[in-house]
């Protein structure tokens, strides 16, 4: 798979990561957490995605990971509009993974100003690696880019697939020009592009380019985009995550690929 530094050289990584949101805890229930979190690893998906906003998801993670958390770039959230309660989400977070969080974000925004000191606090003391700020709703975008601008955080993190281009508008091209990290969330668009999935016909000028099946497909659009440096996508299936760490391999798609998955994606 393939590296990418995750804003101006801080941190390089595998560009295919694993989301939490109600996967891990479905995993749980089913007993495959540590397995899950394996898979990834063996599958070289190193950036793991977590929040307080998903359920028990930050302790399940933690639990798993086992002996494996130095293998693991962890991405938590603070989700408060309490500075107080923040601070005690840092600390718990803190202790879950051994000291350190990889990569802490201000969730959709809420009370980023009150939220930011902390956090830069606690990179200076060393408990976090980067900082940065998240939202999936383009109403929200143009406070997101002004949280961007004031160049206190790392990294975003957005919703972005064919039927989500809203970030193409100003947030990829801020966070290219500002040297800011980008992780996608929400590739397959929360399932619903993967409803009705085309055929093999449909896919079979993709082949060349290392896709098999329409999830590696919306996985490696995103990827193509080079302002992009982390895609996640949240599964409770170990199986997974061997398919969808190969769409993190080059080629990449050209203008022509990216066109033909689109057409495919808003057709269904």
């Amino acid at each position: 798979m393939e590296n990418r530094s995750l804003g101006k050289g801080r941190v390089s990584l595998p560009v295919v990561g694993l989301g939490t949101w109600r996967r891990l805890e479905a995993a749980a229930a089913a007993g495959r957490e540590g397995e899950l979190v394996e898979a990834a690893i063996a599958a070289g998906v190193r950036v793991i995605d977590t929040s307080p906003m998903y359920g028990q998801a930050e302790q399940l993670l933690s639990d798993a990971l086992g002996g494996h958390r130095e293998q693991v770039f962890v991405a938590d959230k603070v989700w408060t509009a309490s500075a107080a309660d923040g601070a005690a989400q840092l600390s718990r977070a803190v202790n879950w993974y051994g000291g350190r969080v990889d990569l802490m974000q201000i969730h959709n925004l809420v009370a980023w100003q009150a939220h930011l000191p902390m956090l830069e606090a606690a990179r200076d003391r060393g408990l976090v690696g980067l900082i940065g700020a998240t939202h999936y709703s383009p109403a929200a975008f143009a406070e997101l880019a002004e949280v961007m601008r004031t160049g206190r955080i790392d990294a975003v993190q957005v919703p972005y697939n064919p039927a989500h281009r809203e970030v193409e508008r100003t947030i990829l091209p801020l966070a290219d020009d500002l040297g800011l990290g980008v992780l996608l969330m929400r590739p397959l668009g929360e399932g619903q592009l993967m409803r009705r999935p085309p055929g093999p016909a449909d896919l079979a000028p993709l082949r060349p380019f290392g896709v098999t099946t329409w999830a590696q497909a919306l996985l490696k659009w995103g990827l193509s985009d080079p302002r992009v440096h982390v895609s996640l996508t949240a599964t409770s299936q170990p199986g997974r995550l061997t398919e969808n760490a190969a769409a993190g391999s080059p080629p990449w798609f050209g203008a022509q690929e990216r066109a033909h998955v689109l057409r495919l994606a808003t057709a269904r």
